[in-house]
């Protein structure tokens, strides 16, 4: 089992213990995050879907990114995957989203904008509009050819995802054990 494949796992583990739900928004990974998750025995317990969303249109229709964003930064930037994500888990009404914009090259890098540039973001939907709801994001860098990229942005991906989960366990549950609201 390689390093992404153990990600994976334990990502499959944190969410089918913890009874939460994921949905993915890909752009230049082009739907290879799902496909990884999905390589995971099982992931149909917490797996609720992926967007594909390559164009800046399919941004717009299918998760509500912003045509405001998309002109004033462009697809690869750290508000359009924010919103991606954010997108993503609303629309699948799911605990989880996870998304990535990059550029994948070999063409298509900029001094600004590189060549391996990838951002990746995580949403997360706490039950109750607790403080433990946030989406956020980072930056990447990775090297290497376009399918190197894609590789190391699904990885980027899936450690993100597992970084957040265990962050927010770290800070204790948002609710009841039995999915209940806190008690006053």
């Amino acid at each position: 089992m390689d390093e992404t494949e153990s990600t994976a796992a334990a990502l499959g583990e944190l969410l089918t213990d913890r009874e939460e739900s994921l949905a993915v928004a890909e752009s230049l990974t082009g739907g290879l995050v799902g496909s990884r998750v999905t390589d995971v025995p099982g992931a149909s317990a917490y797996f609720d879907r992926g967007f594909v969303t390559y164009a800046y249109d399919a941004k717009r229709e299918l998760l509500g990114v912003s045509r405001e964003s998309l002109d004033a930064e462009g697809a690869v930037s750290a508000t359009v995957a924010e919103e991606m994500a954010a997108g993503a888990r609303d629309r699948a009404d799911a605990t989880w989203a996870v998304a990535t914009t990059g550029i994948a090259g070999p063409g298509g890098g900029t001094a600004e904008k590189p060549v391996g540039l990838v951002y990746v973001a995580v949403a997360h939907a706490a039950p109750w509009g607790t403080e433990a709801s946030f989406v956020r994001s980072e930056r990447v860098v990775l090297d290497g050819n376009r399918n190197a990229v894609k590789r190391g942005a699904v990885d980027a991906a899936l450690d993100a995802l597992v970084r957040a989960i265990r962050e927010v366990d770290a800070e204790g549950s948002a609710g009841e054990p039995d999915g209940s609201p806190p008690s006053e």
